[in-house]
């Protein structure tokens, strides 16, 4: 039998002072309950993860460390009160969680956008977690750290992106075997884009009666799909 792979551990203390930055750039919140709110990014290199449906793989290497006052300083000039900071997989630096008080200390609303693989416990708790549950055509779903279900608080939103209806059927055996619907955080499911209708998933929904907020990646039908900086 093959060894499980080893579940990714926060860091438990978080002291650096700088972050690997892929891109900074200013567009609509394309997913989550913030959808198509002005909203500035923070894209930081790395993932662990190799996901079949990954649409952020040039985030995987390069970039340019940078002190956090720099990047707090540069999404301020952005001019946007929300940002989201996101990757590849951002839980992987030290440096994002000083970075994530310190853009809430300037009195930011701070999205955190996180594969669902390493527990979200450190996170400061104002941070708005969108933490994002692997189904099995990901490919990763065995990455998955179920501590995230008891980790997140009112602020968060659990996302599920289904690919087929093995996923959708995985994703609605989770919410009903682990209580989902009585947590007070959100529930998200979208399609991964370009592989499954958004009517069929829409319809699965809708005869199951499931109490999930449907959603869209909205940017990838303003702009084209592959588009960077959006």
């Amino acid at each position: 039998m093959p060894l499980a792979r080893p579940q990714i551990e926060p860091r438990r203390s978080p002291t650096a002072d700088s972050v690997v930055v892929k891109e900074i750039y200013l567009s609509v919140q394309g997913e989550s309950t913030h959808a198509g709110l002005l909203c500035s990014f923070i894209r930081l290199t790395g993932c662990h993860l190799r996901c079949s449906y990954c649409d952020s793989e040039f985030a995987f290497h390069g970039g340019a460390r940078r002190k956090n006052a720099d990047v707090v300083a540069e999404v301020k000039a952005l001019g946007a009160r929300r940002v989201e900071v996101t990757g590849g997989e951002p839980l992987l630096q030290p440096g994002v969680y000083p970075l994530m008080e310190a853009l809430l200390a300037e009195g930011m609303t701070v999205l955190l956008e996180t594969s669902g693989a390493i527990d979200v416990r450190l996170v400061p708790p104002a941070v708005h977690k969108i933490v994002d549950m692997k189904t099995p055509s990901s490919g990763e779903s065995d990455r998955n750290d179920y501590r995230n279900l008891t980790s997140m608080n009112a602020n968060d939103e659990l996302k599920f992106v289904i690919g087929g209806r093995e996923d959708y059927e995985w994703s609605r055996r989770l919410i009903i075997e682990h209580g989902l619907l009585d947590k007070p955080y959100e529930l998200l499911f979208s399609t991964v884009y370009g592989k499954l209708s958004t009517k069929d998933l829409a319809e699965w929904v809708i005869a199951d009666r499931l109490p999930v907020r449907f959603q869209l990646q909205m940017h990838k039908y303003i702009w084209a799909p592959d588009e960077r900086g959006v």
